[in-house]
């Protein structure tokens, strides 16, 4: 992860390491300015929040865009609409980057953005997208002003396949178990996946990752592996 914080241009206030983590740290191109604390074990174990501690903690500020300005890219954004689950909050991101987007809004009273286990599943993709948060009202508000169509993921919506999306998109992702309705007061279009077997409902992140995929073919903008 601080290799891909690293990569993406991230420069860590501070990073705590054991003589472990000294050695892994360097094969990593950490700026010369940045300080480095050898602490032991035990201590690295309290700084950690993870069972088997890395023996590498970095702090890095976070971030502070807000929705307008997090949407003057025009690119296009999702938005986890009462996401609790920080797995697959981080997942969402992931699958988010891959497929093209370029904004994640995390919705007020859902999981926080930069809870560890958010930032370890997004797998680096946390420090490349403009991430911002918001109240239902704002972000409605919010994508009405930048000229973007506010896109809800449902059982009743269109048909995934016959779906057009627009360029400058923001689709909302909700609960598992309440739906994007239970967070989000009003959107423009509803889409929905297509199941042909008896499951009950997809997992949020996979719900999601199928419409980005979808999405970045629509725009042309999946990059195809040979």
């Amino acid at each position: 992860m601080l290799g891909e914080a690293l990569r993406s241009g991230a420069v860590p206030e501070s990073i705590f390491a054991t003589q472990r983590g000294l050695e892994h740290l360097g094969t990593l191109a950490v700026p010369a300015e940045v300080p480095v604390f050898e602490v032991p074990e035990k201590v690295m174990g309290r700084l950690s929040d993870v069972e088997t501690p890395p023996g590498l903690v970095a702090v890095l500020a976070q971030r502070g865009l807000g929705l307008a300005q997090a949407l003057e890219s025009g690119k296009p954004a999702v938005l986890l609409a009462g996401i609790t689950d920080p797995g697959n909050a981080g997942t969402l991101l992931r699958s988010a980057e891959i497929f093209g987007l370029g904004v994640a809004i995390f919705g007020t009273d859902g999981v926080e953005a930069y809870n560890p286990k958010v930032v370890r599943a997004s797998m680096g993709s946390i420090f490349r997208l403009a991430v911002c948060s918001g109240a239902p009202e704002e972000v409605v508000a919010a994508a009405e002003a930048a000229g973007y169509l506010l896109i809800a993921t449902g059982q009743d919506g269109v048909p995934l396949p016959a779906f057009s999306f627009r360029d400058r998109s923001v689709i909302a992702v909700g609960n598992e178990r309440r739906g994007v309705s239970s967070w989000l007061p009003r959107w423009d279009q509803e889409v929905s996946v297509p199941q042909s077997g008896q499951g009950e409902s997809l997992n949020a992140a996979v719900a999601g990752s199928i419409v980005f995929y979808v999405f970045s073919q629509r725009e042309g903008n999946i990059r195809r592996v040979p």
